[in-house]
């Protein structure tokens, strides 16, 4: 056992002086942003690069991005840089893998990118969890007022028992609509059905027929899903097709004793449309996790409104979520880097 621990001992101590001899010809990465360890981590340990990083917990300032990226080979970004033409012309030819620490990728310009041959590395999977954990309490804090609840408790709002005071909607016996059956999708249907849920309906670019059938959900038409459901959870892709999709003619169908729920993306949303709906009554209330622009201005309409409720953008907040899509994202670039198969490589 000595023997062996000794020669791995040498084989390391020779490969990393080997690399600090070549280091020079290592395929430079750079990293846009201060990520998770288990990121940071995967790419040292696996000593087959360079890397820079802009160390901050903020984004890479867009002049320093443009002159950073100047012959790199590989890429790693989040979902706040635009990785547009200009970005991929300041890399050069060099630059052949760009890996995402994101499920989305509408800050990706796809058809660069496919034109140039560079290969694109994502995180799907690794967030399903937490993103549908969130979703769930997002919307039982939007339905139950939870956060209009604790304002009251301490402010002083909170005097005799009344009846109908701070009353809210319950989920027994209720239609649930999801908008985007994926795999986010399917994780809330499945956590929200012991609430004893009556009904879920779907709506989707085409009909999920075997999905639909494993979970029991119905496929329906866009305007019967704002009809029928008690709540509408958005989770759907954003595409040129979902951009905009809930406006003024979505919810002037939707009950008005509904809740909506948008946990994908904001620019699915029209604000506006959504807020006239809310301040009017047309619908009772919503819960955002993402908006347009992030961070939404402090002075936007939305926060002045009670029963709206908005959060950062912390849908795959938890640090086990993280330090995987962080990792993940470490392993994809590699992978593109050796000219193997990603573990998760979007296809151009």
């Amino acid at each position: 056992v000595l023997h062996k621990t000794l020669v791995a001992q040498l084989n390391t101590c020779c490969r990393l002086q080997a690399m600090k001899t070549a280091g020079k010809n290592l395929p430079k990465v750079y990293i846009t942003r201060r990520i998770p360890p288990d990121g940071l981590k995967a790419l040292q340990q696996a000593g087959s690069c360079e890397i820079e990083q802009w160390d901050s917990d903020d984004p890479v300032p867009r002049s320093e991005l443009l002159k950073k990226v100047s012959g790199i080979h590989a890429l790693y970004c989040l979902l706040t840089e635009k990785i547009d033409k200009e970005v991929l012309d300041a890399a050069g030819p060099s630059l052949t893998v760009v890996s995402t620490m994101s499920v989305g990728y509408d800050h990706l310009s796809l058809e660069e990118l496919k034109n140039r041959g560079i290969r694109v590395g994502f995180t799907p999977d690794v967030l399903t969890e937490a993103v549908a954990e969130l979703t769930i309490a997002l919307l039982l804090a939007t339905s139950r007022r939870l956060i209009e609840a604790v304002e009251e408790a301490k402010n002083g709002g909170w005097g005799t028992w009344k009846p109908l005071w701070m009353c809210g909607s319950g989920l027994t016996e209720s239609t649930v609509g999801i908008l985007g059956l994926g795999r986010i999708g399917e994780a809330i249907v499945n956590r929200l059905r012991p609430f004893g849920v009556n009904k879920f309906l779907y709506n989707d670019i085409a009909p999920r027929e075997e999905l639909a059938a494993k979970i029991s959900v119905d496929f329906v038409s866009l305007e019967e899903l704002a009809k029928q459901s008690d709540f509408l959870i958005v989770c759907c892709a954003l595409t040129p097709e979902t951009q905009g999709m809930c406006n003024k003619q979505l919810f002037s169908k939707m009950k008005r004793s509904a809740v909506f729920i948008n946990t994908s993306r904001g620019a699915v949303v029209n604000q506006e449309d959504l807020y006239h709906a809310l301040a009017s009554g047309q619908i009772a209330s919503a819960g955002l996790d993402v908006t347009v622009p992030e961070p939404l201005p402090t002075n936007h309409p939305l926060f002045k409104l009670k029963n709206c409720v908005i959060l950062p953008h912390i849908a795959s907040a938890t640090v086990e979520t993280r330090n995987a899509m962080a990792a993940l994202a470490a392993h994809n670039l590699l992978a593109g880097l050796k000219g193997e198969a990603m573990p998760k490589e979007l296809k151009l």
